[in-house]
C-alpha cells in the first residue's frame, strides 16, 4: 500500500494506515449521539466527505500511525496503532493492525525506532506497542504524559496490564511539552484523554493530533464534542484553540482517524464553514 508522507520543516512525515473499518458494535452509536452538537453538519458531510460513512451511514474510521523522519535526529513514531488480534483493541477495532507491514514498506523495521509518542492510552493509539508481553519497538522510548499515565492506573483495565506494564522499562514519563529534535516537539492537549499530546512540527506548521480531531464534523464546527472524550468541554476548548493556531499559520493537520491523514485546516474550514 502507498503511504502518504509530508516534508515539513525539513521533516518527513509518513502516514502509516493501520487499519481502516466502523467502529465495532460494542462502542457504535448513531453518529449525533456519537458527536453531541453535530445535528446540523451530517448532511453536508455525507454529500462532501462521503469516504467517512459506511453503506448504512455509519462512521468508517482510518487508523493511521505517523512517523516522522528529521534530517538529524531519532526517528519517532507517534502511536502504535490497534495491536495483535488479541490486543486490548480487538473488542471494537477491526484488528489485527497491519502498522509493521506499512513500516516495512517505507524501509523501517521495529529496531530502528528511536522514540515512541504515544498521544493518549486509549487502546486504538497503545496496543500496537506490545505483542505477546513484549514491546514490539525495543530500542525507544516510549513518551507518554504523568497525567494520562496515573489516570489509567487510577481506571485500570486491559490497556493497563497488557501494554503499560510490560512497557514500563521504556516508558518517559512527560510533564507538559517535550523537545524531540530540531522544531519537533509534544504539547499538552488534554480534554479526550486526561494526558492527551500532539506533536508539533515547526512553527504549527503541521500538528499530528492524535483525537483533538476525530470526524471532519469538529473540522466543520470545532465545538462538537464526542461522546467518548473524558472531559468533552475541555476538549472542545483546546481543539479550537489548537485548530486556530494551524489555520492562522497555514499548516497542515495529520489526524489519524480522518479520510486523509493530512488535511490543511484552511481549505477543510473554507469547505464546511457557513
Amino acid at each position: 500500500m502507498h503511504q502518504q508522507s509530508v516534508i515539513v520543516s525539513g521533516i518527513e512525515v509518513v502516514a502509516l494506515c493501520d487499519a481502516v473499518g466502523p467502529m465495532g458494535e460494542s462502542l457504535r452509536r448513531p453518529l449525533p449521539e456519537t458527536f453531541p452538537g453535530s445535528d446540523p453538519h451530517w448532511d453536508r458531510l455525507r454529500r462532501e466527505v462521503p469516504e467517512a460513512f459506511g453503506p448504512r451511514g455509519e462512521w468508517v474510521l482510518r487508523f493511521h500511525c505517523f512517523v516522522l523522519r528529521p534530517p538529524q535526529g531519532p526517528t519517532i513514531l507517534v502511536d502504535t496503532g490497534i495491536g495483535a488480534e488479541d490486543s486490548p483493541a480487538a473488542s471494537w477495532a477491526p484488528v489485527p493492525g497491519g502498522l509493521l507491514t506499512a513500516m516495512a514498506g517505507i524501509g523501517l523495521a521495529p529496531g530502528d525506532i528511536d522514540v515512541v509518542v504515544l498521544t493518549h492510552l486509549h487502546s486504538d493509539h497503545a496496543s500496537g506497542a506490545v505483542v505477546d508481553g513484549e514491546p514490539v519497538f525495543p530500542n525507544a522510548r516510549h513518551l507518554v504524559q504523568a497525567d494520562e499515565l496515573d489516570w489509567l492506573e487510577s481506571t485500570g483495565g486491559a490497556v493497563l496490564e497488557d501494554v503499560v506494564r510490560p512497557l514500563t522499562p521504556l516508558i518517559d514519563r512527560v510533564r507538559g511539552d517535550r523537545t524531540l529534535a530540531p522544531d519537533t516537539a509534544t504539547t499538552l492537549t488534554p480534554g479526550h484523554t486526561p494526558g492527551h499530546q500532539s506533536v508539533i512540527v515547526g512553527d504549527m506548521d503541521l500538528l499530528v493530533a492524535g483525537d483533538l480531531v476525530l470526524h471532519p464534523v469538529q473540522l466543520a464546527d470545532p465545538s462538537v464534542t464526542y461522546i467518548y472524550d473524558d472531559d468533552a468541554v475541555k476538549a472542545a476548548v483546546t481543539r479550537t484553540a489548537l485548530l486556530e493556531r494551524v489555520r492562522e499559520r497555514g499548516g497542515v493537520l495529520a489526524a489519524p482517524h480522518l479520510p486523509e491523514p493530512f488535511v490543511p485546516v484552511p481549505d477543510v474550514w473554507a469547505t464546511h464553514d457557513g
